[in-house]
């Protein structure tokens, strides 16, 4: 079986910075992460194994000068010293268990040093999906050709109706190729004419390097999750977004609010942090009834939420992203990042429903104990995490979904 990931920045840009505000602010921190496949999909005899020895070649994978020179021109925000730290670090399979059981369902549990364990999941699930399709063989009936020109007539329906969108899909893709021919596809089109719209990027650092585009990112759940299993979700956005001004020290992109639902974070996003962020991203929820909470507590802190920038990235396609372009351009400046409708949209062929969370974390390793800590979606039923800690957090901040 070849290799599938064998580029170091083959990642989503918000790894890497939430790996360089992990160091900065809790560079003893150890967590567990959790597999979770949400269509119960039954995985090929002797899926595991191969699953495990892809995870093992991610041993010989390091950064390379090229990679880095890129980086520092392009995420100027990221602290020098995070690049000898990138420069020194190597994967290590023994974090992570995989099993498969008598059903041929998949398990994989994470665990060692947050700042080591980080840069292992959008890796192991852009893997999953990958070998998933070569073991079934469903990967023979892709045609990149095909491919291509759909993923071009995409970027001319979005850049047409204004939308300024990049691109998100790391994680669920096809294959590496079918990224790589999106992002090709889309530089492409942009170029070919001047749009009203915008193609801004990848968040893959790798293909974002590839094609000379902008590599795009700011933060994941994971970050204020791992905050509020340490600290308290009550608290867990307004400590993240401090730590986060610290850090990067200005230069802060956009909020990702939701992990712990909307009511607990506007309580936490004072006028500061309402000036201080470009933004605010929606990840669940109605898009339509998120924006209007957002602009709402834009308008109550006495800022013009025109002035701000909403990110949606909630399951979108080109439909519902330029349904919610001709609607939120009254409020707001709209973009997109859209995942799985670009890199895992074949004909015939059915996108995984696979994500890793983090489920637990200490601050110091010398603890001889985890906190257990979820996420709690806007979207009914889509809270992540073991029931009774879901529960509990839910009941902690009055939640109501």
């Amino acid at each position: 079986m070849r290799q599938i990931i064998t580029h170091f920045t083959d990642d989503d840009l918000y790894k890497f910075t939430m790996c360089c505000a992990v160091i900065d602010n809790f560079p003893r921190a150890q967590v567990k992460y959790s597999f979770t496949d949400r269509d119960d999909t039954v995985y090929p005899d002797g899926f595991a194994r191969e699953l495990a020895a892809q995870i093992k070649a991610l041993d010989s994978v390091t950064i390379t000068d090229d990679e880095i020179d890129f980086m520092r021109r392009r995420c100027t925000y990221i602290p020098g010293w995070f690049y000898n730290y990138l420069k020194g670090y190597r994967f290590n399979h023994r974090w992570v268990d995989v099993r498969q059981d008598s059903e041929g369902h998949l398990e994989i549990d994470i665990e060692g040093s947050w700042a080591e364990t980080i840069l292992l999941e959008v890796k192991i699930l852009a893997i999953v999906s990958e070998l998933y399709y070569i073991m079934t063989g469903q990967c023979g009936a892709f045609d990149y050709g095909r491919y291509y020109h759909k993923s071009y007539r995409k970027a001319e329906r979005l850049l047409e109706a204004g939308c300024v969108y990049s691109d998100f899909g790391t994680r669920r893709r096809a294959s590496f190729e079918a990224e790589d021919t999106v992002v090709r596809a889309m530089k492409d089109c942009e170029a070919s004419h001047k749009w009203p719209g915008r193609f801004v990027g990848t968040s893959n650092v790798y293909l974002a390097m590839k094609h000379d585009v902008l590599p795009v990112g700011t933060m994941a759940h994971e970050f204020i999750c791992a905050i509020g299993g340490m600290y308290g979700p009550q608290m867990a956005n307004n400590i993240a977004m401090n730590l986060w001004r610290n850090t990067f020290r200005g230069a802060l992109g956009t909020f990702l609010y939701d992990s712990f639902g909307w009511k607990i974070f506007s309580l936490n996003f004072s006028e500061d942090f309402a000036n201080l962020f470009k933004g605010l991203r929606v990840d669940s929820g109605d898009n339509y009834e998120q924006l209007m909470r957002i602009v709402d507590k834009y308008r109550s802190l006495g800022i013009d939420p025109k002035t701000k920038q909403v990110i949606f990235s909630n399951a979108l396609d080109v439909d519902s992203a330029i349904e919610i372009q001709k609607y939120a351009v009254e409020y707001c400046q709209p973009s997109f990042g859209i995942g799985t409708h670009f890199t895992n949209d074949f004909d015939g062929v059915k996108p995984m429903n696979i994500v890793i969370k983090l489920i637990a974390a200490k601050i110091t390793e010398s603890w001889d104990f985890y906190n257990d800590t979820c996420k709690l979606s806007e979207d009914t039923g889509k809270h992540t995490g073991r029931p009774e800690v879901v529960r509990r957090f839910m009941d902690a901040l009055d939640f109501k979904k």
